[in-house]
């Protein structure tokens, strides 16, 4: 695969120091994607002592190379949560995910975070059950959840997006979609801003818990009141029972050269983000310099699937026929921890261990709400 366009168009953000010595905080953070990176901001500015250890450079799990759409609700449906909640607290649940939308649109404000924010978001549907399905969705949230979305027959659709794939899509003018990477070293430079110690290059080798519990690594040891676990595909062998619950999943984007201004535009003519319905979805938005950016295929393995451009040209050119003599530039994918269910798996080792994991290819915005609640907690 081919270098992240991510990775090729991120702001500056100096190396931090790898951890060389013993410390002691307040709370000690695993992880250096949105979720530890939130909680480790909320506490700080609340006036805790902070030490975060990341095991390659900040942002470089999920949080910095996904689609970027930023999204309510969670990978599971509201059903899946309703049944295991009861109505009451499955409706908090997605206010929480409301709210985590809310807090990236924050955060890019006050903080200045130049991450190339855009409204708009639509979930397109492929065959005529998925306008059901769409149509379906769009009442519940609507009746059960007091959130508006609004339906677009196909020849509006058409007017919006240039591909005689779907017939018809929900649009959301509330959700979004970012540069993912830029946003995630924003939140990380108000982190370090707010007084948190981040320490890169700086893999945890152990966990060792009690009523003072500590991260070790190579070279040394952060010794804390609290933990908190935010290492989501990338934590096995820390904690068995946290592994035991979610399986890695590699997920790939492609990156088309850019188009021009002109093309691309024809393409997404108010540049939203596109998702559909299917179980192995196609996702995909515009980029700040006019290219095509298309999320797609999976691997349950740590193989990359055979042919994996191949399949992903052909996806892209199923949606964008016009696309047949554009190729893809930049080609790039990484795990994320998915649960049996889709629903997100947050909670405590011991009362004073707590972790996020698991949100199934859901978590650009609910990973940030996740980091807010453990904080709170």
């Amino acid at each position: 695969m081919n270098e992240n366009w991510y990775q090729t168009t991120a702001s500056p953000f100096p190396p931090q120091p790898p951890l060389e010595c013993d410390l002691k905080a307040d709370v000690a953070v695993l992880g250096g994607g949105l979720t530890g990176l939130s909680a480790a901001l909320e506490l700080a500015e609340a006036g805790y002592s902070v030490v975060l250890l990341e095991a390659e450079r900040i942002g470089w799990g999920a949080s910095g190379r996904s689609g970027g759409q930023i999204i309510p609700g969670y990978g599971c449906e509201q059903p899946t949560l309703e049944s295991q909640l009861g109505p009451a607290d499955a409706r908090r649940l997605f206010d929480w995910s409301v709210e985590a939308v809310d807090l990236v649109q924050h955060r890019i404000e006050k903080y200045s975070i130049d991450c190339d924010w855009h409204p708009g978001h639509v979930h397109v549907a492929i065959k005529p059950r998925h306008i059901t399905e769409l149509k379906h969705w769009q009442a519940g949230m609507a009746e059960r959840y007091d959130y508006p979305t609004q339906w677009w027959d196909g020849e509006q659709l058409r007017q919006e997006l240039a591909s005689p794939r779907y017939l018809g899509g929900l649009f959301d003018a509330r959700s979004g979609h970012l540069h993912p990477l830029n946003y995630t070293l924003g939140v990380a430079r108000a982190a370090l801003a707010a007084g948190v110690r981040i320490c890169e290059q700086s893999a945890a080798t152990r966990i060792e818990r009690g009523a003072k519990p500590a991260l070790h690594t190579r070279d040394g040891c952060v010794r804390a009141d609290f933990l908190v676990l935010a290492g989501n595909a990338y934590v096995h062998g820390l904690a068995s029972e946290m592994h035991a619950r979610v399986m890695p999943v590699g997920t790939y984007i492609a990156a088309t050269p850019p188009l021009g201004a002109e093309r691309a535009r024809s393409l997404i003519r108010k540049n939203i983000a596109v998702a559909d319905t299917n179980w192995a979805l196609d996702y995909f938005r515009l980029s700040s310099d006019h290219r095509l950016l298309f999320g797609g295929r999976a691997s349950y393995s740590s193989i990359e699937p055979p042919g994996l451009r191949t399949v992903m040209l052909s996806r892209m050119r199923k949606v964008y026929p016009q696309l047949a003599d554009v190729g893809f530039e930049h080609l790039w994918g990484g795990n994320l921890a998915i649960t049996a269910n889709r629903a997100p798996d947050w909670g405590r080792l011991q009362p004073n261990i707590y972790y996020a994991q698991g949100y199934s290819g859901h978590g650009m915005a609910v990973s940030g709400l996740a980091g807010r609640v453990i904080a709170e907690a």
